[in-house]
C-alpha cells in the first residue's frame, strides 16, 4: 500500500468522526449513522491493504 492510500484512508476515518461527533451534537441520528459508516467503511480498507501487504512485503 502506497503512502496515498494511507493519507486517503485515514482522512476519509477523520471525516467519518467528525459526521459522528457533529450528529451527536446537533442529536441528527442519519448524520452520525453516515460517520460510523464512513469509519467502519476506512476501517475494512486498511485492514485489506494490511492483508495484501502481509502477502507482498510492500511497506
Amino acid at each position: 500500500m502506497g503512502m496515498g492510500d494511507d493519507i486517503k484512508h485515514g482522512a476519509e476515518e477523520m471525516k467519518g468522526k467528525v459526521k459522528e461527533s457533529v450528529g451527536d451534537a446537533t442529536d441528527n441520528q442519519r448524520l452520525e449513522a453516515e460517520g460510523k459508516a464512513d469509519q467502519a467503511s476506512a476501517n475494512l480498507k486498511q485492514a485489506g491493504d494490511d492483508v495484501k501487504d502481509a502477502f507482498t512485503d510492500d511497506r
